[in-house]
């Protein structure tokens, strides 16, 4: 809103660190950064939701910012839906994700180790050794 960006314009001048959030355009987060935002946190997930590509919003707000290296806001990858959009978001340059914990869990497994991991165990169980004294 434009109430909020003058609030976090006052709060940059005083200071603070703001992050604005909910953030689904280029042109909000040219204005967020104008502005003085720490962080701009676009949401991905709620694009996917209604059938845009919250990635390309990524994308574009990176390719922005490196275009005006005094711009310091930093890009906060927000509403992860799953891990390639962590990946995605590193692969263009984001600064931050925030991650919630199933995501993150999903980020540790794959069904390649679990199955590696077993038969690790089962050879290790086979060969009758400890590392135990």
């Amino acid at each position: 809103t434009m109430a909020g960006l003058k609030t976090c314009a006052e709060l940059n001048r005083a200071g603070t660190q703001v992050n604005v959030t909910l953030c689904f355009s280029a042109a909000q987060a040219i204005l967020a950064a104008k502005a003085g935002a720490a962080f701009v946190s676009p949401f991905v997930g709620r694009l996917d939701d209604i059938g845009q590509t919250g990635m390309d919003l990524i994308g574009d707000i990176v390719q922005i910012y490196d275009n005006y290296p005094a711009l310091k806001t930093e890009v906060l990858v927000a509403s992860i839906r799953n891990p390639t959009h962590i990946v995605e978001a590193a692969l263009l340059g984001a600064d931050v994700c925030t991650i919630p914990p199933q995501v993150l869990k999903q980020l540790v497994s794959h069904p390649l180790t679990e199955k590696g991991l077993a038969a690790f165990l089962a050879d290790w169980e086979k060969s009758g050794q400890t590392i135990l004294g």
